[in-house]
């Protein structure tokens, strides 16, 4: 047998349940709604977002990236030119939160030089060692002693 206080909190439950149920899902999830951009703002946006990297892929650009963030990055891009700003002050946005490594392609300053020029420093370090090895064995051996000329001459002569 039930007591009157189980049963009114058994209702109370289904109660709730049946409204959670009955409440659109959509309605708490709904995601805020960006205004229309014209087709010259929509360039613009395809272009900034072709020259940010996703941060999650960060092989890709925000374009290419189907990634969460890649898709939240795109929705401010999308706000921020709906405001009207432009597109220096959208890339300097982008840099401040996330820093230079953000952009697709990073510009040429002091912090950046090491990923500029680290690739040619090393292919130039690569080839100054291969020189050097190169030069080290072509370089002139001295003349084989009359013992080591006896004993190549036995092993020409037998092959052992």
């Amino acid at each position: 047998m039930r007591m009157p206080g189980q049963l009114a909190a058994a209702s109370l439950v289904l109660a709730l349940a049946l409204s959670l149920a009955a409440a659109p899902a959509s309605a708490a999830q709904a995601p805020h709604a960006l205004p229309a951009l014209s087709s010259a703002d929509q360039q613009r946006a395809d272009k900034l977002a072709h020259g940010l990297r996703c941060l999650v892929c960060q092989n890709q650009t925000l374009a290419d990236s189907n990634a969460p963030l890649a898709h939240d990055m795109r929705n401010l891009i999308h706000a921020q030119l709906a405001e009207g700003r432009s597109d220096a002050q959208i890339m300097r946005f982008f840099e401040d939160r996330y820093g230079d490594f953000v952009r697709y392609d990073p510009p040429f300053k002091p912090i950046t030089w090491l990923l500029w020029l680290g690739p040619f420093a090393l292919l130039a370090l690569g080839f100054w060692v291969l020189m050097r090895t190169l030069k080290r064995r072509s370089g002139a051996r001295a003349p084989l002693t009359a013992d080591e000329r006896a004993r190549a001459a036995r092993f020409l002569d037998t092959g052992s």
